[in-house]
C-alpha cells in the first residue's frame, strides 16, 4: 500500500492519538535534543488537546477561528486537570514525586487516547478552490512581523542598559497595525483579522513581560515562588503552603507541565508562554462582539480592551489571571453565538468557568457576582416586560439567555469548596467579606480604599500619599506596641525623630518638543495628567452612553443579546461596588475590575463612541478609529515619551517607580548569596529588607526574612539589606491599602544603630 493510500487512515483523531504516542516515546527517551523535546511537549500540551477538542468546540461556536480559540481554552483546562489527576492519584500508589516528565507525558498520552475515543470529530469543510490573498496582505504581514520583532528587541535593548527608542517604535507599529485592521476590515477575511489582532496583542504584552532577565513584576514573583516549590518537590501540596496563590493551578501545575515536557526554561514559561496564551483574549472579545455586531464595532471593542492600561502593564505580572481571563474570553465567545444549541453552550460555559475556579480565586468571585447580578436583572426584566413585550423587546435580540440559575450556583459552590475544604485558602476571602460587612453596617468609619477609585465616575477616596504614609506608620506602631515593650524593636523614642516623608514620582525630562510646548505656554506635565484623567473618564462615559444608545436610540451600532445587557449591568455594578466599598478596592484593584468588565461592556463602549461621533456622517468610522489610536498612543506611553513631563513607564525606560520596585538587579542577588554563606550555620538570623526587594529576592532567601524596613520596624539584632533603589536614591516604596507610596528613607538610622558589613554599587547590608 502506498503512502498516499495510507494517509487517510492517519488523519483526524487517529493521527492525533498516534502523534501523541510518538511524543510520549520522545519524552521518555534520554538525551533528546531540546528542540525535539519542545516540539513533543507542545504537541502533548497544546497541539493534541486542541485538535481533539475542535469537534466539541464546533458544537458550541459557529466559526472556525472561534472553534480554534475555544479549543485552546478547553486544552488549558485539560492540561490543568491532567496534572491535578497525576498529583492526586499517583501518591496513592506510593509515588512521592508524581509530577515527573515521564508521568506527565504518559498521562497526557493516555488522556489523548481517551479524548480521541469519546470526543466528536470536527467535520471537515468541503474542499475549496484556492483563492488569491486580498491585496495588501503582504504589507499587513510585514507590519505585523515588524511590530513583533521590535516588541522583542525593545525590552532586550532596555535590559542591556540601552534606550527605549525601539520599544517606542514597536508601539507605533502596533498602533499602525490596529489602524490598518480597522480601516481595511472589509478587505481582509476573518482569519486574517484575527491573526492581526493576536499579533498586536502579543507584541504589546511581550514588551512588558520580557523586561528583566529574571522574573520582574509584582504578583508574578510570588506566583513563581510557589511554582518553584511545586517544581522542586515534583508534588503540589497546598497543605504545606496554604496560600491562595498556591491554590491557583494556573501558576503551579500548568507552568510545571510546560517546564517538564518542553525545553523552555521555567522563567520563560511565565514571561512568554502565559502572555502568548493571554494574547488570545482581545481576539476572543472581537469574536464575541462580532457574533452580534458589525465588523468595525467588534474591532473597536477589541482595541479598547487592549488600550486599557491594565492590559499591558499589569496582566503580564498576573499569570493566574491571564489564564482565568483566557477562559472567560472563551466563555463570552460561546455565550454570544446563538447559532448553536442553548444547552450545549451552557455546558461549555460551565466547563470554562470550572477552569476559572482552578485558575484564579478573585476572577472567579467577581465573575460569580457578575453572573448573580445579571440573573437578578434578567428576572426583573421578565417581570417588568410581561405587560409591554413588543416595543421594548424589539431593541434586544430575541434569544433565550444563557445565564441561568445553575450557571450561577454551580461555579459559586465549586469556588467555595475549592477555597474551603479542598485547599483551605479562604482566609483572605473571609477577612475581606468581614471588613466589607462592617463597612456596610458602619459607613464612613472604615479605612480608605485604593486611590484607583479616584478615576471612577462613582467617586472614591483622594487621600494624599503623606496622609496614607502617616496612617501606615501609626497602624504599625500600634500593632507592634507589645513586642516593642519586650525589646523586639528599638524603643519608639529612638526612632521618633525619623520622619518618613512621601515623595512624588519623578517626571521624565522634557524633550525638545516638550520644551517647545512649554515655551509656548502649554504645561506639558499638566497636559499629560489631563489626558490620562480625561481618558479614564471618557471610557466610563462611553460605556454608559453606549448602553443607553443601544437600548433607547433609534440609530444603534448593534442589537445586543439580553445576556450582554444583563452582564454589562452586573459588571458595572461590580465596578461601582469596588469603588464604594474601600476594602474591595484594596484587595482587588478597581482597574482590574474594569478590565474584567470589558469582556462584557466593550461592545457598548464601542457603540457609545460611534453614537457620539455620528455627527461625522460617512467619516464616523475613520474618526472613531483615529480616536482609538490616539488613546492607544497616549495610554501606552508614546505621547509622554515624545513630550516628557510624565513618570517613566517600565516597558519604555530604565527609570520610573515600576522599574525601581519590580526590576531585578544582579547586585542584589550577589548580596543575598554572600549573606547566605555568612549565616549558613544559623538560619535563625533574621533578614530585613523592603517589601519589593524581598519580592525580587524571595526565591534566593532560605532563612527567616521580613519585607519591611520602616524605622519603627527595624529590629536591633537583624540583618538589614538595602537594595539598589534604596541605596542610589534613598527611597523605599510600600504597598498600603491598594496604593504604592514612596518615601525618603532615613539611612542615618542604620548608620547610627548598626554596622555596615557588605557594600557594592547596588546593595548594602547592615548588622
Amino acid at each position: 500500500m502506498t503512502a498516499r493510500a495510507l494517509l487517510p487512515h492517519f488523519r483526524g483523531r487517529t493521527g492525533v492519538v498516534l502523534g501523541s504516542a510518538l511524543a510520549c516515546v520522545v519524552e521518555m527517551l534520554p538525551g533528546v535534543p531540546g528542540a525535539v523535546a519542545t516540539a513533543a511537549g507542545l504537541w502533548l500540551l497544546v497541539g493534541a488537546p486542541v485538535a481533539l477538542w475542535r469537534g466539541t468546540a464546533a458544537m458550541v461556536v459557529s466559526t472556525r477561528e472561534a472553534g480554534l480559540m475555544v479549543a485552546v481554552g478547553l486544552a488549558v483546562v485539560t492540561d490543568i486537570l491532567i496534572a491535578l489527576g497525576v498529583n492526586t492519584l499517583l501518591p496513592l500508589f506510593g509515588a512521592d514525586q508524581p509530577l515527573t516528565r515521564i508521568n506527565l507525558a504518559g498521562a497526557s498520552g493516555m488522556a489523548a487516547a481517551v479524548l480521541g475515543a469519546f470526543l466528536p470529530e470536527e467535520e471537515r469543510p468541503a474542499a475549496r478552490r484556492r483563492t488569491c490573498l486580498p491585496h495588501g496582505t503582504a504589507a499587513l504581514a510585514c507590519l505585523a512581523g515588524l511590530a513583533l520583532v521590535l516588541s522583542v528587541a525593545g525590552p532586550v535593548r532596555l535590559n542591556n542598559g540601552l534606550g527605549g527608542a525601539v520599544s517606542t517604535l514597536a508601539l507605533v507599529a502596533v498602533a499602525v497595525l490596529l489602524l490598518l485592521l480597522m480601516l481595511r476590515r472589509r478587505k481582509y477575511p476573518p482569519p486574517l483579522l484575527a491573526a492581526g489582532l493576536y499579533t498586536a496583542a502579543a507584541a504589546l504584552l511581550l514588551m512588558n513581560s520580557l523586561r528583566g532577565w529574571g522574573i520582574a513584576g509584582h504578583d508574578i514573583q510570588r506566583e513563581y515562588e510557589y511554582f518553584r516549590l511545586t517544581l522542586g518537590g515534583s508534588y503540589w501540596n497546598v497543605e504545606l503552603y496554604p496560600d491562595a496563590y498556591n491554590a491557583c493551578l494556573s501558576v503551579t501545575l500548568l507552568p510545571l507541565s510546560f517546564t517538564r515536557l518542553t525545553a523552555i526554561p521555567d522563567v520563560y514559561v511565565f514571561k512568554v508562554v502565559l502572555p502568548l496564551l493571554f494574547a488570545l483574549t482581545p481576539v476572543l472579545v472581537h469574536r464575541a462582539v462580532r457574533n452580534v455586531a458589525p465588523q468595525f464595532t467588534a474591532l473597536l471593542a477589541a482595541v479598547y480592551f487592549m488600550l486599557f492600561p491594565t492590559f499591558f502593564t499589569d496582566m503580564t505580572f498576573l499569570g493566574r489571571q491571564e489564564i482565568a481571563f483566557l477562559l472567560l474570553g472563551c466563555a463570552m465567545a460561546v455565550l454570544t453565538d446563538t447559532a448553536r444549541p442553548l444547552r450545549a453552550r451552557r455546558l461549555a460555559v460551565l466547563a470554562l468557568l470550572v477552569g476559572c475556579v482552578l485558575s484564579h480565586y478573585s476572577t472567579t468571585y467577581v465573575v460569580v457576582a457578575t453572573l448573580g447580578v445579571a440573573y437578578a436583572v434578567e428576572l426583573l426584566w421578565r417581570l417588568a416586560g410581561r405587560g409591554r413585550r413588543q416595543r421594548r423587546r424589539s431593541r434586544v435580540a430575541k434569544a433565550e439567555p444563557v445565564v441561568t440559575w445553575w450557571l450561577v450556583l454551580v461555579p459559586a459552590v465549586l469556588a467555595v469548596v475549592w477555597a474551603g475544604p479542598v485547599t483551605h485558602t479562604s482566609v483572605q476571602l473571609k477577612s475581606t467579606l468581614g471588613i466589607v460587612v462592617q463597612e456596610i453596617l458602619h459607613p464612613g468609619q472604615g479605612k480608605g480604599g485604593s486611590s484607583d477609585t479616584s478615576y471612577s465616575l462613582f467617586g472614591g477616596t483622594k487621600a494624599s500619599p503623606q496622609q496614607r504614609l502617616d496612617d501606615y506608620r501609626a497602624e504599625t506602631v500600634e500593632a507592634t506596641e507589645s513586642k516593642r515593650a519586650a525589646g523586639d524593636f528599638f524603643p519608639l523614642q529612638s526612632v521618633e525623630g525619623q520622619k518618613m516623608a512621601a515623595v512624588t514620582q519623578e517626571d521624565m525630562p522634557l524633550t525638545a518638543l516638550g520644551r517647545a510646548l512649554d515655551t509656548a505656554g502649554v504645561s506639558v506635565t499638566g497636559l499629560n495628567g489631563a489626558l490620562r484623567q480625561g481618558a479614564a473618564l471618557l471610557l466610563q462615559v462611553l460605556v454608559v452612553v453606549g448602553l443607553a444608545a443601544v437600548l433607547r436610540a433609534r440609530r444603534r451600532a448593534f442589537r445586543p443579546l439580553r445576556d450582554q445587557v444583563t452582564l454589562t449591568v452586573g459588571a458595572l455594578a461590580m465596578v461601582a461596588l469596588f469603588t464604594l466599598l474601600p476594602q474591595l478596592s484594596v484587595d482587588y484593584s478597581v482597574l482590574r475590575a474594569f478590565q474584567q468588565g470589558l469582556f462584557f461592556f466593550a461592545p457598548f463602549l464601542a457603540a457609545g463612541t460611534l453614537w457620539l461621533l455620528r455627527w461625522a456622517g460617512r467619516r464616523t468610522v475613520p474618526v472613531a478609529a483615529g480616536l482609538a489610536v490616539a488613546l492607544f498612543l497616549d495610554l501606552t506611553g508614546v505621547v509622554p515619551k515624545v513630550l516628557g513631563g510624565y513618570p517613566a513607564q517600565l516597558q519604555l525606560s530604565n527609570a520610573g517607580r515600576a522599574y525601581d520596585i519590580y526590576y531585578p538587579h544582579a547586585e542584589e542577588e550577589m548580596a543575598v548569596f554572600w549573606l547566605e554563606q555568612q549565616i549558613a550555620a544559623d538560619k535563625r538570623q533574621l533578614l530585613q529588607t523592603d517589601r519589593f526587594t524581598f519580592s525580587r529576592l524571595q526565591t534566593l532567601i532560605t532563612g527567616p526574612a521580613e519585607g519591611d524596613i520602616q524605622p519603627v520596624l527595624v529590629r536591633p539584632n537583624s540583618y538589614v539589606l538595602l537594595g539598589t533603589t534604596s541605596l542610589r536614591k534613598d527611597e523605599v516604596t510600600v504597598f498600603y491599602r491598594g496604593d504604592l507610596i514612596t518615601y525618603k528613607y532615613p539611612t542615618a538610622l542604620l548608620g547610627a544603630t548598626k554596622n555596615r558589613i557588605y557594600s557594592s554599587e547596588g546593595a548594602v547590608i547592615y548588622r
